[in-house]
């Protein structure tokens, strides 16, 4: 059986991965939601205004939504289906991508209802990689820790015979 580790490795990825493959068609295509891609259009239009560096670079606001939406559809795929380190590498770019989001907003003035989802995605997208991370426990290598419950002598254990002293 899986160890409730892999399980909750593969679930965070798998989920993530969908949501974000969800979230970049969004930005590339109007054909999920029409309402939402136009908003999107316009959010990535506030963002280019707000920093006009970009505009210095000549990146647009349909150069920076659908570069975006290409990324989180690229990483998404590879979080829900590829296995290994490259869950890992998609699972990084997305992260850096949550914060450039959650700078946007911050940038455009945003009230939090409108990147609540960014911080949630982020904080999910952190704990997969933490968890990816964390070397995996070997419990036949493990050996008891002083003070631990497998050091101490078992409750049931018969005490030794002998004289009590009472004073």
């Amino acid at each position: 059986m899986a160890s409730p580790r892999t399980v909750t490795i593969v679930a965070l990825s798998v989920a993530l991965g969908l949501f974000f493959v969800f979230m970049g068609t969004i930005k590339l295509t109007p054909r999920l939601s029409k309402d939402a891609y136009s908003e999107m259009k316009r959010a990535y239009k506030s963002y280019v205004r707000a920093l006009p560096l970009l505009k210095k670079m000549g990146i647009n606001s349909i150069l920076l939504r659908k570069s975006i939406g290409a990324l989180e559809v690229a990483c998404g795929i590879v979080m829900t289906l590829v296995p290994g380190r490259p869950k890992d590498v998609a699972n990084f770019f997305l992260l850096l991508l949550v914060l450039a989001v959650l700078f946007f907003h911050q940038l455009v003035g945003d009230p939090l209802k409108r990147y609540a989802h960014a911080l949630v995605f982020g904080i999910l997208l952190t704990c997969r990689l933490l968890i990816a991370r964390k070397p995996e426990d070997r419990s036949s290598d493990k050996k008891p820790l002083p003070g631990s419950a497998e050091e101490q002598p078992c409750l049931y254990e018969k005490a030794p015979q002998g004289k009590v002293k009472v004073s």
